[in-house]
């Protein structure tokens, strides 16, 4: 006896591209940073250091805990914001 095969469908994901509505604001370069982690040799992993950049302004900044990096985004951001 002859068995049919079986013909099983491959389910493709298609992702539709639709413009921006209105009311979402789109990702701006003001709110745009970049963020370098330092990792020295013989440090533990827990050792959070680095440099930190406003990609608008260029203002820069050493930190060596995340309440200096945000703080640092706080104070741009603040600085932004009143411009």
């Amino acid at each position: 006896m002859r068995r049919k095969a079986q013909s099983v469908q491959k389910h493709q994901h298609t992702r539709t591209i639709s413009p921006e509505p209105q009311d979402e604001p789109t990702l701006s370069p003001r709110l745009g940073f970049v963020v370098q982690f330092r990792i020295g040799a013989g440090q533990e992993p827990k050792y959070f250091a680095g440099r930190v950049e406003h990609l608008v302004s260029g203002h820069t900044a050493r930190f060596h805990t995340p309440e200096e990096l945000t703080a640092f985004f706080r104070k741009v951001l603040t600085t932004q914001h009143r411009d």
